[in-house]
């Protein structure tokens, strides 16, 4: 199959175009300032898995950004619930974005593997939830499964600053804050040929996050970080809990989810 990318164009993608429009309008109502590094690295044509790092809830909009210097589209993968709701779910499936069901994902794979294999732009989280201590917390393998079955390149790409904007725990900010997001696109990363797979994913998975750890690091030099506030990290000075503190609230908040989830399954 052709991988000469039609959509990447953006000539049969309005709508898209439009929503990315919008955003641009927003952030700069908000007096967002953005510093965007390595966007070249993009491919104009071909598929590639975009690894991004979460921190907040408004940075895959941002994660949209890089891509248009060379006319491309990420289609990210979302969960269902965002895809049922009335108002969001025709905005994410005209923009052909990827709905997850997370207690049967492997549809959601399959999709993502064939988008790859047309040459589209797949945006994925390995970290699956956002970072409550705004470091890089330990990664899924997903991504890296879906590269090496497609045969693309997994792309990095860091974001920091977007916690200021809107993160699990704390108000959104979408007033006027003039805050400054960093984006940093890393060199692309090509999958092994996977002579066992589960190896193969679990290498370029740890490669992965290496290289989004350094990205990270690099965003967060000269960037002005107040001390003890909660969107700093503990490691700089912050408030924010540590990497280990972090992952124990998620542990407890899954637990209380799947307690919550069985009492609802319990005959009256």
């Amino acid at each position: 199959m052709s991988c000469t990318n039609d959509y990447a164009s953006g000539i049969v993608e309005p709508f898209y175009r439009s929503i990315i429009g919008l955003a641009r309008t927003v952030f700069f109502a908000q007096g967002l300032k953005f510093d965007v590094r390595g966007a070249e690295r993009i491919p104009a044509v071909g598929g590639a898995v975009i690894a991004i790092n979460h921190t907040g809830y408004m940075d895959f909009t941002y994660a949209g950004l890089p891509p248009r210097a060379t006319k491309r589209y990420i289609r990210f993968m979302a969960k269902k619930e965002v895809f049922d709701n009335a108002i969001s779910g025709p905005v994410m499936r005209a923009m052909r974005h990827i709905p997850v069901d997370r207690s049967a994902g492997a549809d959601s794979y399959k999709a993502a593997v064939e988008y790859l294999r047309r040459g589209e732009l797949v945006g994925v989280y390995p970290e699956a939830t956002i970072s409550r201590s705004f470091e890089i917390k330990e990664f899924k393998s997903g991504a890296a499964r879906m590269a090496i079955e497609a045969g693309v390149p997994i792309i990095p790409m860091t974001i920091w600053g977007a916690q200021r904007v809107w993160t699990k725990g704390y108000p959104k900010r979408l007033g006027r804050t003039n805050t400054p997001i960093r984006i940093q696109v890393g060199e692309p990363i090509e999958p092994a040929s996977p002579a066992v797979e589960d190896v193969a994913a679990a290498e370029l998975t740890e490669r992965l996050r290496a290289a989004m750890q350094k990205m990270l690091a690099e965003l967060q030099q000269g960037y002005v970080h107040e001390p003890g506030a909660y969107w700093v990290p503990a490691r700089l000075g912050g408030g924010a809990p540590t990497l280990e503190e972090a992952d124990a609230m998620d542990a407890a908040d899954a637990a209380a989810k799947a307690e919550r989830a069985a009492t609802r399954r319990e005959p009256a």
